[in-house]
């Protein structure tokens, strides 16, 4: 028995027809149960039977609800345990926020006297300063530029204080960039 063509009404109608008639489903072997008696035979039935008791839902709570009062013990201890925390988090010393900065100076030409540019450049002293290495790199046409290293304490030394002091001296020093700048 064919369905015809199901793109037109007829045959759409003639399928839902036989849908509809529900006798081919007689025809098949086995006997009908309930959903939940399929599976395993030592599984008990769950499905319909509202296996669970609605009493026992009750009793738990499951998110610590406010409702019971705290005893006066858990209260002493609640506060004890506040107390050593705070002296605990009172006693670490304070985490100090400390960058890498790459520094790279230029001079004017390749005449300026790079050992004096150098000591002008360290002569700049700070608290939470600390010069590091330094090297020379060429630039082009034989001029070379210097290229330091200093680490700083971030609320105690800015960029801004360090360009401001390097580029005052202005017989060595044409312009400073910050190269690199890494926190630590």
């Amino acid at each position: 028995m064919g369905f015809g063509d199901l793109k037109t009404p007829a045959g759409l109608q003639h399928l839902n027809d036989f849908l509809a008639d529900k006798s081919y489903i007689e025809g098949l072997p086995g006997i009908k149960k309930a959903l939940g008696k399929y599976g395993p035979a030592d599984v008990e039935d769950t499905t319909g039977s509202g296996a669970t008791d609605s009493k026992d839902d009750d009793d738990i709570d499951l998110f610590g609800s406010d409702d019971e009062e705290e005893s006066e013990e858990a209260k002493k201890l609640r506060e004890e345990r506040l107390a050593q925390y705070e002296s605990k988090k009172s006693k670490k010393p304070a985490i100090v926020a400390k960058s890498s900065i790459l520094l790279d100076v230029k001079p004017w030409d390749d005449e300026t006297d790079m050992a004096k540019l150098e000591e002008c450049v360290r002569s700049i002293q700070a608290d939470g300063l600390v010069w590091g290495s330094s090297k020379l790199v060429p630039v082009g046409y034989g001029i070379k530029k210097l290229q330091i290293q200093c680490v700083v304490e971030d609320d105690k030394v800015g960029t801004d204080m360090l360009e401001e002091r390097i580029t005052a001296f202005e017989d060595y020093v044409q312009s400073m960039d910050v190269a690199a700048f890494n926190k630590i």
